[in-house]
């Protein structure tokens, strides 16, 4: 009944969603090991409490294509009842294809636990959750990491077991990562978020939110129409298309907030929607909105911070 958890890297060390992917193993079955593809970072992952062993490999394998982790994995998934991958663009590309090999069906975006079989995952974008049940001698799952705590990384002492690099496939190798890089939060773990919409304009005008977010040590996020406008880069969209966060504030600043934006984000803690239109669908879920002007309520806000 034991579980394998894949286990995504962050600046060397196991990302928010990694670690609340583990804590869901932990509901399933105390017996739990994970695959990390950098042996280099192996000594903080080992002090996990609940893990038992850690394969990795020889060498880095941080651009493994999804063909060669399957065939990876389906030797190794043999000897688990459960596996379990962050929800994200990773398990997005190899799940399905493992799925597939094996003819197991994944379930996606798990949310809670009912027993060994038996999961929640969201639906219709977030508007509805289905109870699922798997009938499978493996059950394959992706966690979304916003819906479990994530596991404290203390007090363990891992063995590490090293497997044997992967043979590439002759069909698809890995070219290029191109990732951006910012002093800013990331936008999956950070505690704010303010997110700017098409309300905001413009790229130019995007600098207000920017000016907010560096006052409150935040992260910038986006919905969809300020990022198919160009406003900035689709590594800041939040919702069911983009990133799905729960931070501790998140402030929504010319966002009307359609459902698939909502689903990315109506689990934060306290949400705050500044928005021109009254009627906008945001202020439905928001804690607090503030109905006004934004190209003078933000940069008030901005200036009244200290």
């Amino acid at each position: 009944m034991s579980c394998l958890v894949i286990v995504e890297l962050e600046n060397g060390l196991p990302n928010r969603p990694s670690l609340a992917t583990i804590s869901a193993a932990a509901e399933l079955n105390k017996d739990i090991d994970l695959l990390v593809f950098d042996p280099d970072k192996i000594a903080e992952i080992k002090k996990i409490n609940c893990i038992k062993k850690i394969f990795t490999f020889k060498n880095k394998l941080n651009n493994l294509v999804a063909e060669d982790l399957v065939k990876l994995l389906k030797e190794l998934i043999l000897n688990y009842k459960y596996l379990l991958a962050p929800s994200g663009t990773f398990s997005k590309n190899f799940m399905p294809r493992l799925g597939a090999a094996v003819d197991l069906q994944p379930l996606s975006d798990i949310i809670k636990i009912h027993d060994k079989n038996t999961f929640d995952r969201p639906i219709y974008a977030g508007n509805a959750i289905a109870t699922v049940r798997s009938k499978d001698d493996i059950i394959m799952l992706t966690v979304r990491g916003t819906a479990f705590p994530p596991v404290k990384q203390e007090g363990g002492e891992a063995q590490v077991v090293i497997l044997p690099d992967p043979d590439s496939n002759d069909n698809s190798k890995f070219i290029s990562k191109e990732i951006t890089k910012s002093e800013r939060p990331d936008l999956t773990s950070a505690k704010i978020i303010v997110s700017g919409g098409r309300g905001v304009g413009s790229k130019e005008n995007f600098k207000i939110i920017e000016k907010l977010a560096d006052k409150l040590n935040a992260a910038i996020g986006a919905s969809r129409a300020a990022v198919d406008a160009g406003y900035i880069s689709n590594d800041y969209q939040v919702g069911q298309t983009g990133k799905v966060v729960a931070p501790e504030l998140y402030i929504a600043v010319g966002i009307s907030g359609a459902i698939q934006h909502l689903a990315g984000m109506k689990e934060s803690k306290v949400i705050v929607a500044i928005n021109k239109d009254e009627e906008a669908p945001i202020f439905q879920i928001a804690d607090y909105g503030l109905v006004g002007d934004l190209f003078k309520m933000i940069p008030n806000i901005t200036k009244a911070i200290s």
